[in-house]
């Protein structure tokens, strides 16, 4: 399976995380986020970036899960009727930090928040089978100008 994430110039070369707060991590616990298609990691890139893509080299990076990699799943019935709001943060926080402490996989899929039946892929880049996921490639990617 190949994910994507976009990213500007300066951090396509490797496989690495920022460790800022997101969603499904607080400040100081590294994950990397990545969506399940080059449209999906778009939206996430303009819902997050509020209007900072111009002028920048953005690129998006193809990253290869093997099938033999397990990946956990939340789903949403899981999750809080009101996950998807910002004050809910700290409820999706909890869930990943938990994922990353534990060990539990070297990646999890979630819902997207932006589109319903769309996926994110969270990779835990400490996890001891996280060398098996590859970046196999980055090409080049601009926003369009009315973004």
């Amino acid at each position: 399976m190949i994910v994507y994430r976009i990213t500007t110039d300066k951090w396509c070369r490797n496989l690495q995380a920022s460790g800022n707060t997101a969603r499904w991590n607080s400040k100081g616990n590294f994950m990397i986020y990545s969506a399940g298609s080059r449209a999906l990691a778009c939206l996430e890139n303009i819902v997050h970036r509020s209007g900072e893509m111009s002028g920048k080299i953005y690129k998006v990076m193809l990253i290869a899960i093997p099938a033999s990699l397990q990946i956990q799943e939340i789903k949403k019935v899981s999750l809080h009727k009101d996950w998807k709001s910002l004050t809910n943060y700290s409820f999706c926080q909890q869930i990943g930090n938990h994922w990353l402490k534990e060990g539990i996989s070297a990646i999890v899929k979630v819902p997207s928040v932006i589109i319903d039946e769309e996926f994110n892929y969270l990779i835990n880049p400490q996890h001891n089978q996280f060398k098996k996921i590859k970046l196999v490639d980055v090409e080049q990617f601009s926003f369009d100008a009315r973004f």
